[in-house]
């Protein structure tokens, strides 16, 4: 016999409201961010003001309170009189094409004129003239910009629209968890950006502390949660990567855990058992936002992983380990079995950087016994479950692109 339906709406001993402790919850006031937003408030005065400003690209890793604080600036702003302008805001891991991000605008400004089956051109020139027509200073908020399959397609035609209108303007706020992102679009493109850059630093330890603690207090009965364990929580999460979201998830998995056990508080073994599936969630999730191409290359390591590598043959306990160059051409390889267009060896490595950077791979230099000078790479988590995971949804998305590309093309025929 199972639990039944009265265990599912069973009161908590442990949780007051569960929404609080969300990564996706929104306080009134964002700790430790103050200077950050007023950069961001800064940046786009002159918009608000009906004036032409500078694009905004805000940069950071994960869990450090980009999305978190645009969205409180762009709730500010909605409250704020006499505002001259308008504000697209778009996620871009579900908007990841100029397409698809140009018919988003227009479905929140003209919901009359969106899904019509318009191709780009039309719907660009639409969006131009509503613009126009009032001299409105359009904001579009560009969330996981990176994950824009054209991004330069996307870049261009918006940074470009301020030459083609003779009133009002429009202004870019991408919002990316790398600085190198940039990189990667073509010359034309930059050229025409002009944009300032915000960077959001990783949380300290102390920061952590202070954030937990306000949630845990919002969040969690009274007197429930040892303040031991929130600083163990920060701890933990400092450590690995200075992410918000990485503490608020140990503590909350630590008090389902004192839940699922019928405890009335909350204790360190629970945290330090939490961390553990908090750790390896966190980093899933962030494999699953990673841009395309860097999915390719972990997808990569992780069947090597699991096949085996030429490198296997040279050293006994080099069993996890794979080389750089071998990752390269299998990652070329799964490309261009997808049709897609490989990047170069130089962004190659900038993303495997990039990839060390997050903690998702960790890279050595090579020593005796290989020729060359070579990095020997191997995943932080089990490849099993990172090439099962990839599987599911890279591909399921390349069938989708296929048949948005195919919609599209009919659409501007």
């Amino acid at each position: 016999m199972g639990k039944g339906f009265e265990a599912l709406f069973k009161e908590s001993a442990i949780f007051a409201n569960r929404e609080v402790l969300s990564p996706h919850y929104i306080p009134q006031h964002l700790l430790f961010r103050d200077r950050q937003i007023n950069d961001i408030e800064d940046s786009l005065t002159p918009s608000l003001r009906g004036e032409r400003g500078r694009n905004v690209f805000i940069y950071g890793k994960t869990g450090t309170g980009k999305t978190s604080c645009m969205k409180y600036v762009v709730e500010q702003i909605k409250r704020l009189p006499m505002v001259k302008a308008e504000i697209s805001y778009i996620n871009c891991r579900v908007y990841n094409s100029r397409y698809r991000v140009l018919s988003k605008i227009a479905g929140d400004h003209i919901p009359l004129y969106a899904k019509r089956g318009y191709g780009v051109i039309d719907i660009y020139e639409k969006v131009i003239s509503w613009v126009e027509e009032e001299a409105r200073m359009l904001i579009v908020v560009l969330d996981e910009v990176d994950m824009i399959k054209d991004l330069d397609d996307l870049i261009y035609t918006l940074s470009r629209a301020n030459s083609d209108m003779k009133a009002g303007g429009i202004t870019i706020v991408g919002i990316s968890n790398r600085v190198s992102f940039k990189e990667e679009l073509d010359p034309r493109s930059l050229s025409t950006l002009y944009e300032n850059e915000l960077v959001f630093p990783p949380y300290n330890s102390q920061e952590l502390s202070a954030i937990v603690k306000e949630r845990v207090a919002n969040g969690f009965r009274p007197d429930v949660v040892d303040p031991a364990c929130v600083n163990l929580a920060a701890a933990i999460a400092a450590k690995e990567s200075g992410d918000a979201r990485l503490a608020l998830k140990i503590i909350t998995k630590a008090g389902e855990l004192a839940d699922e056990r019928g405890l009335k508080s909350v204790g360190p073994k629970e945290v330090s058992e939490a961390s553990k599936f908090a750790e390896e969630e966190i980093a899933y999730e962030v494999i699953n936002t990673l841009p395309e191409h860097e999915r390719l290359i972990v997808y990569a390591i992780a069947l090597m992983t699991i096949n085996g590598s030429r490198y296997k043959r040279l050293s006994e306990d080099s069993e996890s380990f794979v080389l750089s160059g071998e990752i390269y051409n299998r990652y070329t390889s799964i490309a261009e079995s997808l049709h897609k267009e490989t990047k170069s060896a130089r962004l190659y490595r900038r993303y495997i950087a990039d990839l060390d950077m997050q903690g998702i791979i960790l890279s050595y230099e090579s020593g005796k016994g290989i020729r060359g000078h070579t990095k020997l790479i191997r995943l932080a988590y089990p490849p099993g479950k990172i090439k099962d995971m990839i599987e599911k949804t890279l591909f399921r998305e390349n069938e989708a692109e296929v048949k948005s590309e195919e919609v599209a093309s009919s659409d501007a025929a």
